[in-house]
């Protein structure tokens, strides 16, 4: 399993731990690679990890060098070589590298491969867009508004639109990368490529070295006690209320739903999670906010409230949120960009609306809020929808493992 970071910090890891726990648990083998970190919570025998990379370092002299390590790392390549002398792999499953480790690390696991002979099947999880997008998003921070000029090859947009945190020196950095894997195919080496969501497969599907590679298979949902069969909690707070969990930030739409929560005194709202505009909902009235959440804490939030939102404004790769709602018998409403529209039956387990449009938000919330009989027929439509547990979505998973070749169409460019 290769991921940059090694410890708790996000969606992707919570993946990586849980399948490789899982796949442990079935037999089989499995060691991690990544950045060396305090927090770090899995690894491999050799105890070879990159050296933690602080991006937000102030030394100059740090600064650029960071700048050519994001692109291509010599360290990675000779700390996974390690690994993989040891551990001999059938399968390098790749998660999110870029910038930390890079795609060096896939040019050392095909050097390892020819070197021994070994039949090592090399598999990618997209667990953003990161291969088709310089920032990762196909979302442009700035204007904040969906952008795909990067699409197909021309990075250079990234740094006409200050893509990365509105830095130009940045974008450079992210665009340059770019154009160098892409020039050197090195995507190309990996055998199959695991979308979480349709959505996803026609995006990455602009990568002409991916193109005929990508196989939809959606995520699982952790929580194996669904709360389909539950009744709300005993101990719950007496106030009807709307949930949102997840990261505060623009892309999320936090602030379309900031405004909305305004302009809707008579519903209560709880905020849960962390991120940029934290300090924002901390004095609004009718937002109490929670902080970051896990476990049996956020199972209760989710519940316990009379629906959960997810106002995203970029393209939702899966939607963790909506899994982890419908899955606890709660309704969601989401905007309809991206996966989420493969997620929710509109009027049978929550309702879509517009992205980005706050008046089309606030008619779907009160729709709820002032609807206890919507409410409970939305609850009631959460039992129909089935999301894979991460049993059913191993089994799918080891056929991709072991499969001994994948038949692609060549969707190269000419010229």
């Amino acid at each position: 399993m290769i991921n940059k970071f090694l410890y708790p910090n996000g969606g992707s890891e919570s993946y990586v731990f849980q399948l490789g726990d899982y796949l442990q648990k079935q037999g089989h083998r499995v060691q991690y690679f990544g950045m060396e970190h305090k927090g770090r919570c899995v690894g491999n025998r050799v105890e070879a990890y990159t050296s933690d990379m602080d991006f937000h370092g102030k030394a100059v002299l740090s600064r650029l060098t960071y700048a050519v390590k994001t692109i291509y790392s010599r360290e990675a390549r000779a700390l996974i070589r390690k690994v993989l002398d040891d551990f001999r792999p059938d399968v390098c499953h790749l998660n999110n590298f870029n910038y930390q480790l890079t795609p060096s690390v896939i040019l050392e696991i095909t050097k390892w491969k020819q070197d021994t002979g070994r039949p090592c099947r090399m598999i990618y999880t997209a667990h953003d867009y990161q291969l088709v997008c310089p920032n990762h998003m196909l979302f442009n921070p700035i204007h904040k508004e969906i952008c795909e000029k990067c699409a197909g090859g021309h990075f250079v947009n990234c740094v006409k639109g200050r893509c990365i945190h509105g830095s130009v020196i940045k974008s450079i950095v992210g665009s340059a990368e770019s154009y160098y894997w892409n020039r050197r195919r090195t995507y190309g080496y990996i055998d199959a490529v695991i979308c979480p969501s349709e959505f996803v497969k026609t995006k990455l599907d602009r990568n002409p070295f991916l193109c005929g590679k990508t196989r939809v298979l959606h995520n699982f949902i952790g929580y194996s006690d669904c709360g389909h069969e539950k009744t709300r909690e005993k101990d719950k707070e007496k106030k009807r209320y709307a949930l949102y969990f997840g990261r505060l930030s623009e892309e999320k739409g936090i602030t379309t739903l900031i405004r909305a929560a305004k302009s809707l005194p008579e519903v209560h709202f709880v905020f849960a999670g962390t991120g940029p505009f934290s300090r924002q909902i901390t004095h609004i009235s009718n937002i109490k906010y929670v902080g970051f959440k896990s476990g049996e804490e956020l199972k209760a939030l989710i519940r316990n409230a009379a629906f959960t939102v997810l106002p995203s404004q970029w393209y939702e790769v899966f939607g963790l949120t909506i899994g982890e709602s419908i899955v606890n018998g709660t309704p969601v409403i989401g905007a309809r960009i991206g996966a989420v529209p493969e997620l929710i039956s509109d009027m049978r387990n929550g309702l879509l609306y517009e992205a980005g449009d706050e008046r089309s938000l606030e008619q779907a919330i009160l729709m709820i809020w002032r609807n206890p009989e919507i409410e409970s027929r939305l609850r009631e439509g959460c039992r129909d929808h089935i999301f894979q547990d991460v049993e059913s979505y191993t089994e799918e998973l080891l056929k991709i493992y072991g499969q001994k070749q994948v038949e692609y169409r060549n969707c190269r460019r000419t010229g």
